[in-house]
C-alpha cells in the first residue's frame, strides 16, 4: 500500500550509519500523554499547522522526583508524509544533537501498529513564545532593537552549528512553528542548504521592518515584504522607511542598512552567491560590535521616516521585484 511504500522510505535505514540512535530520550507511553495534555484538551493548544497541532502539557520528571516540568507535545497527523518525515527525523536527529539556540527535544511517543513512527514529540516548553508573538502582536511591547540582534544572531549561530558545526551536515527547513530537520539519505555526501540562507534573508527582513513576509491585510501593493524593501535599498535614502516605526528613533541606522545588506546577500537568485551560515554569524558579530559602539552613528541622527520618504518606498509591480523571491529548489 501507499502507506507502506512511505513507511519504509521513512525506515531508519534512510539514515547515516554515523548517527547514533537517540539514546538520550524519554520513550512516553501514549497514556503519559493523554495524562500530559489533558485529553489534548483544546484549551491547552498552543500552535497547529497542515500536518502537526502542538499543546501545552506537564510531565513527571523521569526519576519522578521534584516539580512537574511544564513542556510542549506536538501531535503529528496520521495522514501527514509531512509529519512521518518530520517525526521520525527529528527523533533521529534532534536526540543527539545539542546546542543552546536550539530547542531541547525531550522524548517521544511511537503509537503502536503504526511502525514505531513517532506521532507524539515532547520538547521542552518556551515560557517567552516565539519571535513571531514579540515582532507581530501589537499585545507586546515592540521588541528594542539590542534584543533583536541577540535574536538574529543566536538563530544564525543555530543554523551554522546544523550546517557545518557536525560530523554529518543536516538540512534544517524553518516550518510554520518550528524546526523540521532532514538528513542526507544513505550515500548522499552533500546536502543543499541553500533554502536555509534564502528563508535566513527573509526573517532578517521581518525583524528590520516589524512586517510579515505576507501580510494579506495590507492593500495589494504592499502585502508581499521583498516587494516592499527592494524598493528601499539598504544604500538609499529611503531606507529608513521600511524600518519598523514602533522602534521610532533607537537603533543604529548603520547596523541596520548592514543587516539589510546581508539580508540581501542570503536572498541572491543564484544559491552559489549566497554566503554560509558561519560567514553569517562572522559579519553579524562585527554589525553586533558597530551597533554597540554607535561612535559614528548617534541614534538622534536618523528622525522617523517623513510621509514623503514612507511614500517614494511603496513598491511597484514590475517585473524586476520578482529577482529575490524565488529560490533554487
Amino acid at each position: 500500500s501507499q502507506f507502506d511504500r512511505t513507511t519504509k522510505s521513512l525506515s531508519s535505514e534512510s539514515f547515516p550509519r554515523s548517527i547514533p540512535k537517540a539514546h538520550n530520550l524519554r520513550v512516553f507511553s501514549f497514556s503519559e500523554i493523554r495524562r500530559a495534555s489533558r485529553d489534548f484538551d483544546p484549551l491547552l493548544a498552543i500552535d497547529s499547522s497542515s500536518f502537526a497541532d502542538v499543546y501545552k502539557g506537564t510531565i513527571k520528571p523521569a526519576d519522578g522526583k521534584g516539580e512537574p516540568l511544564v513542556v510542549a507535545i506536538k501531535k503529528l497527523h496520521k495522514d501527514s508524509v509531512q509529519g512521518q518525515k518530520e517525526g521520525l527525523a527529528e527523533v533521529q536527529f534532534l536526540g543527539v544533537v545539542e546546542h543552546p539556540n536550539l530547542i531541547r527535544l525531550i522524548g517521544y511517543c511511537a503509537v503502536n501498529g503504526e511502525r514505531e513512527i513517532p506521532r507524539l514529540l515532547v520538547y521542552e516548553f518556551m515560557q517567552n513564545k516565539s519571535l513571531e508573538y514579540h515582532l507581530f502582536q501589537r499585545a507586546f511591547p515592540p521588541l528594542p532593537w539590542k534584543t533583536r540582534l541577540q535574536i538574529i544572531l543566536g538563530a544564525a549561530q543555530g543554523l551554522a552549528y546544523l550546517h557545518e558545526g557536525l560530523a554529518v551536515q543536516f538540512n534544517p527547513k524553518l516550518s510554520g512553528f518550528g524546526l523540521a530537520i532532514e538528513g542526507p539519505m544513505a550515500g548522499d555526501t552533500h546536502v543543499s542548504t541553500d533554502s536555509d540562507v534564502w528563508g535566513f534573508g527573509v526573517v532578517l527582513h521581518e525583524i528590520l521592518s516589524g512586517r510579515r513576509s505576507i501580510d494579506r491585510e495590507l492593500p495589494q501593493a504592499k502585502e508581499i515584504l521583498l516587494h516592499w524593501v527592494k524598493r528601499s535599498l539598504a544604500g538609499s535614502k529611503k531606507f529608513i522607511s521600511i524600518m519598523d516605526p514602533r522602534l521610532g528613533n533607537q537603533y543604529s541606522i548603520v547596523a541596520a542598512r548592514e543587516i539589510a545588506k546581508l539580508a540581501d546577500a542570503c536572498l541572491l537568485t543564484s544559491p552559489e552567491g549566497r554566503p554560509k551560515m558561519s560567514e553569517v554569524v562572522e559579519r553579524l558579530k562585527q554589525i553586533i560590535q558597530v551597533s554597540e559602539e554607535g561612535s559614528a552613528d548617534k541614534m538622534e541622527s536618523h528622525p522617523e521616516a517623513s510621509e514623503s520618504e514612507i511614500k517614494a518606498g511603496e513598491p511597484e509591480t514590475n517585473s524586476n521585484t520578482a529577482e529575490i523571491m524565488t529560490p533554487d529548489p
